[in-house]
């Protein structure tokens, strides 16, 4: 995707990362539970304070309890917000109740949706979205046991409309599944508007047009469903067309439900088939690497070579994400991703780098995983690679370790003897941080440094910028033909701020930003 950022996006985008995925989502739908009983005091949505309270706490217990227990026989690591997580969702999806029967079909939604986690799992993802899987259960149970429950939307409120739009925008700012859950959002919209139109016709009803878009855009439950549910990592496929493909499939179902038997194909169902089809997609993005060995890249960056069990599919400038079980891991959990640094053409082989520095215990359980070990890789995503068209004129702009991604593309070029226009702009804070030098010299680009003290020994073709600062004047200076090329830029969100009024001028921009492990 290539995309122009402002200084103010990127700099939310830093601050979002710096809280793991898991707590931001959990505050969004803590807070919005609060915000809905501050409204169900005011009886302006429809279950009672009491009702949302009660379920609740017996939706927590449900997947608690259950998420415990599977985690005990399976010696996994606790994930608490994660069980919060889905109990929170299924308390938007469900009716809230204080009946006892009604509690007992919570119950079991809570109980189905944590133990599909494991169930239906294939290589530590997620086949379905938890909570969609519980709701459905609940809802076909639901058909012969009325007084069970089923599934309600009462998030569809338009008194939620808001606070479900600005929590949402900001999880997606995080996760930058924006597009992606626009596109469903346009699709469900404009198909509900057209079945509404339809039916009113076909009934004889004249069609307040106004009254109509208002009550799709609002008082329908698209925005939870996109914004909570569809941009789930664990259930997206790893390319971003892939994921408008399950967007749009998602979005005509939800939008224009099918009647089966007792029930509809609406909503949380539509989620599921969606889910299928990022299931077919990712297939083959997993596989486990055997640890080969490692190696010092500079005094802070390490490099980490695997062997793949099979050959797999993946593009320059893609990462890979690599679970590392271990006790008692941190917020973030067992999982992290990292940029490729090896191209297609290496595999079996595949190299990785990460840089020294925090002492999380994702790093400490990495660095303890033995020549020999075995890791799997849960996925390959990413749309960070060069434009298709060899003839665009490419600028790349590294700091530190985000170099990673630009090693594959250049190893790819030069295994497959592609001649492309390609500067790169190389940010470190010393110059014996420059890493992986030999693979760039081998593609012959030119390579401008920016580093406090001055490089030794610089390849041919290679300049030192100075000891100032990179910003958004010594990059046009660097680089005075910017305005025709298409940029790339690897590294913190702050660079990408400091650089983009000059990246602004680029014919177009795509980054890969992190916040470190």
């Amino acid at each position: 995707m290539s995309t122009t950022l402002t200084a103010g996006s990127t700099r939310v985008r830093g601050l979002l990362g710096r809280v793991s995925m898991y707590r931001l989502v959990l505050g969004a739908l803590g807070l919005l539970t609060v915000i809905s009983l501050g409204l169900a005091f005011a009886g302006l949505v429809v279950p009672d304070p009491l009702e949302i309270l009660i379920s609740t706490v017996v939706l927590a217990l449900a997947c608690g309890v259950t998420d415990l227990v599977a985690q005990s026989v399976l010696r996994m690591p606790r994930r608490l917000e994660s069980s919060l997580i889905t109990a929170a969702i299924l308390l938007f999806v469900l009716r809230p109740t204080v009946e006892p029967l009604g509690l007992a079909g919570l119950v079991l939604a809570g109980v189905v949706a944590s133990l599909s986690k494991y169930l239906l799992a294939w290589r530590g993802r997620h086949v379905f979205n938890p909570a969609a899987t519980g709701a459905t259960v609940l809802t076909v149970v639901g058909v012969w046991a009325p007084e069970l429950g089923g599934s309600a939307w009462w998030v569809g409120s338009p008194w939620l409309a808001g606070p479900v739009l600005v929590l949402g925008l900001l999880l997606l700012a995080r996760t930058d599944r924006l597009p992606v859950v626009a596109v469903f959002w346009v699709v469900a919209a404009t198909v509900a508007f057209v079945r509404t139109t339809v039916q009113f016709q076909a009934a004889g009803f004249p069609v307040d047009v106004p009254a109509v878009l208002l009550q799709v855009a609002f008082s329908s439950p698209f925005l939870f469903l996109g914004a909570f549910m569809l941009s789930e990592p664990l259930t997206l496929p790893p390319r971003r067309r892939q994921q408008i493909v399950v967007a749009i499939v998602v979005g005509v179902l939800a939008g224009w439900p099918i009647a089966l038997g007792g029930i509809t194909l609406g909503q949380e169902r539509a989620l599921l088939i969606g889910n299928l089809v990022a299931f077919l997609f990712c297939l083959r993005a997993a596989v486990r690497l055997r640890v080969e060995g490692r190696r010092d890249l500079t005094p802070t960056v390490r490099e980490l070579t695997f062997r793949a069990a099979r050959p797999f599919s993946f593009s320059p400038g893609q990462y890979l994400e690599l679970d590392v079980p271990h006790r008692r891991p941190d917020a973030r959990g067992t999982r992290r991703e990292f940029s490729i640094a090896s191209a297609p053409e290496d595999l079996p082989t595949v190299r990785i780098a990460f840089k020294d520095g925090s002492q999380s215990s994702y790093k400490r359980a990495l660095a303890d995983v033995p020549v020999g070990g075995t890791l799997a890789v849960t996925g390959v995503w990413g749309d960070f690679v060069l434009p298709a068209r060899p003839t665009s004129p490419v600028l790349l702009v590294a700091a530190g370790i985000g170099v990673t991604p630009f090693v594959s593309q250049l190893r790819h070029l030069a295994a497959t003897g592609q001649s492309r226009d390609v500067v790169l702009v190389y940010v470190v804070s010393e110059a014996s941080e420059l890493a992986f030098r030999d693979d760039i010299v081998a593609s012959g680009i030119p390579v401008v440094v920016f580093s406090r003290d001055e490089p030794r020994d610089l390849p041919v073709g290679w300049v030192w910028a100075g000891p100032d600062r990179v910003d958004a004047d010594a990059l046009v200076r660097a680089v005075p033909d910017i305005a025709q090329r298409a940029a790339y830029v690897s590294g913190p969100p702050r660079l990408i701020a400091a650089l983009a009024p000059a990246l602004a001028r680029a014919k177009s921009l795509t980054t890969d930003a992190f916040a470190g492990y």
